[in-house]
Formats: structure tokens, sequence, C-alpha cells
């Protein structure tokens, strides 16, 4: 006998934090998969309320743990809004029965698209010279031009790319376009590639001109980027992180910048977002070489729409 299916329309389906999704034109998708029930956000001391009735749980980053998961008994399935699954107890979601489902691939173009405009950006100091004009000290200068920090053309340089998934993939298809030489690096040993030469870590960081890290979070790759590898960066470096917090060490990052050990840094993300007041990241001696956004790369309107489509048909074609 096959899985027993499930009519998803009679399902009580809970969506514990939806204002992730912000605005996106198909989320009414959602309230048309069932008894559906949605939060904006929901804290940490009211997520065992809020689901110990539903068949099915919906949480982009709302932790999801053994307590919740034993508090919530008829519970089915785990949809993670997001390609992570870390906030999930999945091993112990799976011992209890329980599917549990992420969306992979719908953020790919978009997270790529930030990397590149990222890159580009530091690499060329888009920031410094752009508040150079602003500031009005370019109509103050007695040349047509400025000579600020110095910037390099791409072609012939190396790109070393830290996971060669969807989203890596995906960056050095582009950046081939302007004659890089690509290397990659796979933490896991998954996602091998021919197409470009693999190098162990240290080798990747010491002969990299521009770094940027696509590999999940996790005990493999938490503080993968740490003050001893850094060392091996040339001082003139790029580190862009479009992965998760926690795998570049905030700490060290900020120290390396401040020092002149490595050229340029660049992040989406954080060890805890939104980051605190405390933040390494707020003791930097300057900000010319560095660019900041707040987690928004996946956040393309396209990528939402298809991650409310993804998030959809988890449901539809779920079976247990």
């Amino acid at each position: 006998m096959g899985p027993k299916q499930f009519n998803y329309f009679l399902m009580n389906i809970v969506f514990l934090d939806a204002k992730t999704m912000g605005e996106v034109p198909n989320l009414k998708m959602l309230e048309k998969s069932g008894n559906y029930t949605s939060y904006p956000i929901t804290l940490p001391h009211e997520r065992k309320e809020r689901i110990k009735t539903a068949d099915i749980v919906i949480t982009c980053k709302v932790i999801i743990d053994r307590e919740m998961i034993d508090s919530c008994p008829g519970l089915k399935l785990i949809c993670v809004a997001a390609t992570g699954t870390n906030n999930v107890d999945v091993e112990y979601a799976h011992s209890k029965g329980i599917a549990v489902k992420n969306v992979a691939g719908y953020s790919s173009e978009s997270v790529a698209q930030l990397t590149v405009s990222m890159v580009l950006a530091l690499v060329s100091r888009i920031g410094y010279y752009d508040n150079f004009v602003k500031s009005g000290d370019y109509s103050r200068s007695d040349m047509f031009t400025h000579y600020g920090p110095r910037f390099f053309e791409l072609k012939g340089k190396n790109l070393g790319i830290i996971g060669l998934g969807n989203i890596g993939a995906r960056v050095a298809e582009i950046f081939s376009a302007f004659g890089l030489n690509i290397f990659y690096h796979s933490v896991s040993g998954k996602n091998i590639s021919d197409k470009y030469k693999h190098l162990d870590l240290n080798k990747l960081l010491s002969t990299s001109d521009i770094i940027t890290i696509h590999c999940p979070l996790n005990s493999q790759t938490k503080n993968l980027i740490h003050k001893g590898n850094i060392s091996l960066m040339k001082p003139d470096a790029i580190l862009v992180n479009m992965a998760r917090g926690g795998i570049v060490n905030e700490s060290d990052i900020v120290t390396a910048l401040n020092s002149g050990q490595i050229g340029a840094f660049g992040t989406d993300v954080f060890e805890k977002e939104p980051i605190p007041a405390d933040s390494p990241f707020y003791q930097l001696n300057s900000k010319d070489n560095v660019i900041f956004t707040p987690h928004i790369a996946w956040t393309s309107v396209e990528a939402r729409t298809l991650l409310i489509e993804k998030l959809v048909d988890n449901i539809k074609t779920f079976s247990a």
C-alpha cells in the first residue's frame, strides 16, 4: 500500500512569520491551500499556542525545535519558506514521522545578481567615489578626475567560490564573461564540477583576488573564515558573503579590515539579524571598503513569487 494521501483543503495550516514574505502578488495562493491562519511574526513564547492544532506549519525564521514538535500532536508537515532548514530540528521531526520540506532554487538568480553587484561595487570602490561627488569634494577639486582608492580590472584575476551549488554555479557563469580565472572549494565534497578547478580552502583563499561564499551554515561551515585563514588572503583581496552569518567570524574580519590585512568586504548576512547595537561591524575604522545589505539578496519580487508557488506545491503534493 502506498503512502496515505491527505486532503490538504481540510488541513489546519499556520504560517508563523508571513511578514518575512513582504508584499508579494501571489501570497493569497496560500489562503486557498487549506484552513489557513497567518501571523506577521511569532515570538518564541507564542509558538506553542499558535501551532498546537496545526497539521502543517510554515516558517521562514521561527525555530521549530523538539519542544515545539512535541507540543503539536497533529503535526504532519513543516514547510520552511527558505532553502536553509537550520531553524528546524529535521532529524527529530523525521523520527516522529513528520515531513520537512524546504524550497530550493527559487532565489538563485536574485542572489547571484546581488553577489555580482556587490563585487563590482567593491572592486571599483563605487561607494567612495559616489560619496566624493555627493559630498561636494568634487566641486571643490582642481582636477577633472580624482585619484582615490585604486581599483583593478577583473580580466585575468582569480575568483574563488566557496560552495558551487545553484547560486555558486550561476555566479561562476556570470563572472566567466569578465575573463576571470574561476576556482571553487566544496566544503561538503558535493557539487563537484569539471568546468572549474577545485582547490582546498587555504589554497583558494591565498590565490584568489575575489572570494564569494555560497555554502550552507552547518557544523562544517560555522566559523569557516577566521583569523587563521584570513591571514592567508592577499592584502587587496575582496571577500563577499552571500550565504549565512556565522560562516565568517565577524570580529576577525573587522580586525583584518582595520589592520589593512584584506582589501574589502561585503555581506548580506549576519550572525544575528537584525545586527545588535554592539556588533563588531560598528567598530570599523573606515566604511569606504565595505558594503552591508540587510539580508535582501533573496528578496527580488520574482524570487519571492516563485517561493510562494513552491510552498503551495509542497503542500499540495504532500503525502504521509
